[in-house]
């Protein structure tokens, strides 16, 4: 019975490690998707805007 199970267990041994290359190429994909759009002209400057906004405030 145990022998089974160890054989069933070895047999996925593989999957482990393709769940992990898909998670890390979606994270990949979704890092360079924010590049992009960290990139625009308007995100730049709301972000600008906002940290300006922060340090005058304290001061």
């Amino acid at each position: 019975m145990f022998r089974r199970i160890i054989a069933r267990a070895r047999r996925d041994e593989g999957a482990a490690t393709a769940e992990y290359a898909i998670t890390i190429m979606a994270a990949v994909g979704f890092a360079g998707l924010l590049v992009v759009i960290m990139r625009s002209g308007e995100v730049q400057q709301i972000l600008t805007d906002l940290v300006r906004n922060a340090l005058s405030f304290g001061g």
